[in-house]
């Protein structure tokens, strides 16, 4: 069971990682204007563009979270410290998709249509990942 629920973070946080380094090479995947992707994917008022660098260095962070939940679902793998980490990662999503419900968060991202999409299914999104990594936790843990 645990390997199930590492294989779906790790395809989710793949296929974020593979989006994001299209982003980091100068890719419009799936949109061709770049201003509408920036208020797609970044949401702050003034973005024009996608920034590479972030896009890149958060493509790796995706790339090694999914890597990692793999390997939580190994229970010989790593020792405590790996499942401090599958800790750390859920804290991470949840406050990640619990910010996204907040006044300041929609302050700050407030271009559509990145507004309603956060709300509808990023932060839902980061919610369910927070989730699968405290599971991979527990089940690591019994």
């Amino acid at each position: 069971m645990s390997m199930f629920v590492a294989a779906l973070i790790f395809v989710v946080l793949l296929t974020v990682a593979i989006a994001c380094l299209m982003w980091a090479i100068g890719a419009p995947w799936p949109i061709r204007d770049p201003a509408l992707l920036a208020r797609t994917v970044i949401g702050r008022p003034g973005v024009t563009r996608v920034p590479k660098l972030a896009s890149l260095a958060v493509a790796i962070l995706a790339l090694a979270a999914g890597i990692l939940a793999l390997s939580l679902a190994d229970h010989t793998a790593g020792d405590w410290w790996l499942t401090l980490i599958g800790v750390l990662l859920a804290a991470i999503f949840f406050g990640r998709g619990a910010l996204g419900y907040t006044e300041g968060w929609r302050a700050r991202f407030s271009e559509q249509p990145f507004a309603t999409l956060d709300r509808k299914n990023y932060s839902p999104l980061c919610i369910a990942l927070g989730v699968g990594f405290l599971l991979l936790v527990i089940m690591r843990l019994i």
